[in-house]
């Protein structure tokens, strides 16, 4: 290639020729060459599409100019005879290039290429264009894709750094002007490729660049230079990874360590170079110490650095060296990666814990997540995801695991499971077998078939368990004792396999935390019964390092001395912890809440709601009302059961309780036993939700001298409802059909909710709502429907002031039911209504709305109302305002008292805000 670089427009132009050799078996018509850079050519890309499904605003919000593309100028061929080539609109990034002449088994052909590249802004992926002035050049030009299995590898652009490029041989000159009003010096290029500055003539720096054997390269262009050179025997490592305080000499140390202990364990590089960036690593962070700001993090600089530089090197290191397909074998370069940082920390760090100095002050000692070892996180997020019935196989391309699994919970649990099958045959047979496929991938183009059967060549036992049941499925592994007797002397007990997956699993003796023996017990039938030595154990526990990534650690132990051998003892902690398997936990902490009548009521929250979800959870919240003086609280107890295999992946078993004043002199007192069913599609990256809700509403009122309708006292609703949503950034749209019977009436509703966001970055919202009463014998409005503030019932809404009829929490808004933000002339439909909402951006944050329907009251005629005005929508369903404009009631903003027409939206429930952030990873 030659390259020429425009700073100024972002651009590169480049003349490229590629001598292609068909190394393959078959005779070839097509050549296909990925085109990355071109995903960021619009907002309908397969690269737009995926930042849509992950809530990622910034790549649609942004203007044309920060998005990037490749324009083609020329492709032609030695024989241009029928030669032509194509880029479809639904695979911007990959271009097939139609051969005249077939291209026969170890013949080559030679493509001659001209087209501009433009370079995308590097906010969107941390790849491209900088703000200072600069470019982290990947992905960035034309280059054949992997050919493998009789076809050329063809794979969108989802940022996932897995491009599939054949192994090449590389030549580049590449050209750099000076910026305007900058000096020709300033301008560096750092790349792991071999470089040479060939020349510095007036307002050029050309540098000369070589690779053989690679797929892929990295090339950063600086103004200021801001990599260091660090340099052993085996490798020059160029870095610009931030180390906080950490001095130069602590760095070199660091990394000549690393890729000595890198070397030793996988084997050593045949690149000369490599490069480790601080892009590289804020695309891929240390999950845990990247959330915490600097200020707060409990390890020394020096250990930051290192683990940040361990994780980054490590990545970058394996992407140069292993030639497997990125997207389909990533679970062995994630594997590797986690492996040799488990060892690595184990070598180095043997006494390090997760939260680092933390776990040393008295204050946090009983809280069993700040007490777990550095290298015992790593099997928790695995968990938290298989408690959400959300983890997958880890054989599963990349581009179809969830966010969170993607970058965090797949790639922990290949590296514990290389740990677990290591741990199991003995160490070190997984080192030893790693560095035989370094070395097979030094010699040609590999897969994951290949890596598979070099570890059972290197065993005598039959591992296919762990490829059948570990990394090509997502079943759950759970053993308990089953019988458990004890001589003074000796041990015997059985195993009870609670989920009917053979795999093996190791036995502790554990006496005063010190283990007095262990032994791995082989898949086996159950009921078989093991005897072995005691050694004075006091307990014998399955899985105590957790070396098998098992699903439920709680009925894992058994004390064989004591009257009580298994009562646990209950632990109180003040946070959200960790389920520790040793004790009951139970989670206090102080609780805040708040209505117009109750006014502030602070309380204490009793629950057992730990970080990974659980079977069984109780959440109890008594509060006392400081403006009434009475005792006021929640509670809630859940049973949630998972099915693994199904569309249906979980049910809920619910009673909900709750006990407020509903006016200034009355209370209510509610229980809501319910059942709901949680629906999926076979892809879990679908955002399409199912749920089907039955449940059972009884109130409890007292009477109040304010309210009008507090004669009805007591009554109980039957609710089922049915929702079907599907939401991403660019479009929602939300399905919920809802059918309710009492003593009093009977009634069915509809709710459908469509938004979207089009390209010119305007959105539209449009709901529409109809529901008509099957039968009503009530003669009050009090379970009418609502055009513009529901009574609400079944008091469902988090309602500031639910009785309210003036003051500003009468005021508040909730989308229900009619939906209308104007107070009109007649609130409530006790025989149908139907309205249609609507709402359009104006400018950012700013939407017209506008509001129509019908209302049919018994013995009335069919009335027609319509509202209209300005809402600012600073945070959808969160923190809303409505200003109404005009209505069926003329100029609103005319009119006497407008502040008290004005309707506002706000959420008062961390949770709530919480989802907000939670939905683009799960």
């Amino acid at each position: 290639m030659d390259v020429e670089v425009n700073l100024g427009k972002k651009a590169l132009t480049i003349q490229q020729e590629i001598i292609f050799y068909n190394q393959s078996e078959d005779t070839l018509t097509t050549i296909v060459l990925n085109d990355w850079n071109n995903a960021y050519s619009s907002k309908t890309t397969p690269l737009a599409k995926r930042f849509s499904d992950e809530f990622y605003r910034g790549f649609y919000l942004a203007p044309e100019n920060e998005r990037g593309s490749t324009n083609i100028i020329n492709i032609s061929a030695t024989d241009k005879t029928n030669f032509s080539w194509e880029r479809t609109e639904n695979n911007p990034d990959f271009i097939i290039v139609k051969l005249g002449t077939k291209l026969a088994p170890n013949h080559k052909i030679t493509l001659h290429l001209t087209y501009v590249v433009k370079v995308p802004t590097d906010k969107f992926t941390h790849y491209g264009y900088t703000d200072n002035g600069g470019m982290y050049l990947r992905n960035w030009f034309l280059t054949p894709a992997r050919y493998e299995n009789h076809a050329f590898i063809k794979y969108n652009n989802y940022n996932l750094d897995d491009i599939a490029n054949a192994v090449s041989d590389f030549d580049i000159v590449f050209r750099i002007p000076s910026p305007s009003g900058r000096q020709t010096k300033n301008i560096e290029l750092t790349t792991d490729l071999d470089s040479e500055k060939t020349t510095q003539v007036e307002n050029y720096s050309i540098y000369r660049l070589k690779g053989s054997n690679k797929t892929d390269f990295s090339i950063y262009v600086e103004p200021k230079l801001s990599f260091l050179s660090y340099k052993n025997s085996s490798v020059e490592v160029l870095t610009n990874l931030k180390g906080y305080k950490a001095d130069e000499i602590q760095k070199a140390i660091v990394i000549d360590r690393i890729v000595n202990f890198t070397n030793q364990l996988i084997g050593k590089s045949p690149h000369e170079k490599i490069t480790v960036s601080q892009a590289d690593y804020d695309r891929n962070p240390f999950y845990g110490l990247n959330q915490m700001p600097t200020f707060l993090v409990p390890f020394p600089d020096n250990f930051l650095f290192e683990i940040k530089f361990l994780k980054t090197y490590l990545n970058n290191y394996l992407k140069n060296n292993l030639k497997l397909d990125p997207r389909k074998d990533s679970w062995i370069y994630d594997g590797i990666q986690i492996y040799t940082m488990v060892r690595y920390v184990e070598e180095n760090y043997p006494n390090c814990k997760m939260t680092g100095s933390i776990s040393n002050r008295k204050l946090f000692k009983g809280i069993h997540l700040l007490n777990l070892d550095f290298n015992e996180q790593y099997s928790y997020f695995y968990l938290l995801m298989a408690r959400k019935n959300l983890d997958q196989p880890l054989s599963y391309p990349k581009n179809k695991l969830i966010k969170f699994n993607e970058q965090i919970a797949s790639k922990y649990r290949a590296g514990l499971s290389l740990i677990y099958l290591d741990d199991f045959l003995g160490q070190p047979f997984m080192s030893n077998s790693i560095t035989q496929f370094h070395t097979l991938n030094h010699k040609s183009q590999t897969t994951g078939n290949d890596f598979e059967n070099l570890l059972k060549s290197n065993t005598n036992k039959d591992i296919n368990w762990f490829f059948n049941i570990i990394i090509n499925s997502r079943e759950i592994i759970d053993y308990s004792f089953s019988k458990v007797s004890k001589t003074k002397d000796s041990v015997s007990f059985s195993l009870k396999n609670n989920t009917r997956v053979l795999v093996p699993i190791p036995i502790y003796g554990i006496k005063n935390d010190t283990i007095v023996f262990k032994k791995w017990i082989e898949p086996i039938k159950e009921d078989s019964v093991y005897t072995l030595e005691r050694k004075e154990a006091k307990k014998i526990v399955i899985n105590f390092k957790n070396e098998v990534p098992e699903f439920n650690l709680r009925n894992n132990w058994k004390k064989i001395e004591g009257f009580f051998p298994n009562n646990r003892p209950i632990k109180f902690a003040f946070m959200k912890d960790l389920e520790d398997p040793f004790y009951n936990q139970v989670i206090y902490a102080p609780l805040l809440t708040f209505n117009a009548y109750d006014g502030l009521s602070p309380g204490i929250r009793f629950h057992n709601r730990a970080i990974l979800n659980r079977p069984f959870v109780y959440d109890i919240n008594p509060t006392y009302s400081l403006k009434s003086k009475t005792i006021t609280g929640a509670a809630v107890f859940v049973f949630n059961q998972d099915f693994r295999n199904s569309n249906l992946y979980n049910l809920k078993y619910t009673v909900g309780t709750s006990y407020f004043h509903y006016a200034p002199d009355a209370t209510y007192f509610k229980i809501n036993p319910m059942i709901l069913m949680q629906f999926r599609q076979d892809d879990y990256r679908d955002n399409r939700k199912q749920i089907l809700l039955f449940r059972q509403v009884i109130i409890n009122r007292e009477k109040s001298a304010i309210v009008i309708d507090s004669s009805l006292q007591n009554y109980s609703v039957f609710d089922a409802k049915y929702i079907n949503s599907r939401t991403e950034l660019t479009n929602h749209i939300s399905f919920v059909e809802d059918i309710q019977f009492s003593g009093e009436f009977g009634k069915i509703s509809t709710e459908i909710q469509y938004r979207k966001l089009f390209e010119n970055n305007h959105k539209i919202d449009l709901r529409m709502y109809a529901g008509s009463f099957l039968y009503n014998n009530s003669n009050s409005d009090f379970f009418s429907f609502a055009l513009d503030r529901p009574t609400d019932y079944l008091f469902d809404y988090p309602y500031l002031g639910r009785s309210s009829s003036a003051g500003i929490v009468s005021q508040e808004f909730i989308m229900a039911e009619g939906g209308f933000k104007s107070k009109l002339g007649i609130p409530y439909a006790n025989q149908w209504i139907t309205t249609l909402n609507g709402s359009y951006s104006l400018w950012n944050w700013i939407e017209a709305y506008g509001d129509v329907g019908f209302v049919k009251n018994k013995i009335q005629n069919t009335k027609f109302f319509y509202d209209s005005g300005i809402r600012l929508n600073l945070l959808t369903d969160y923190f809303e305002l409505y200003f109404p404009l005009y209505s069926s009631k003329g100029w609103e903003i005319a009119q006497p008292h407008y502040s008290e027409t004005i309707r506002f939206v706000v959420t008062l429930y961390p949770e709530k805000l919480i989802s907000l952030f939670t939905r683009k990873w799960f």
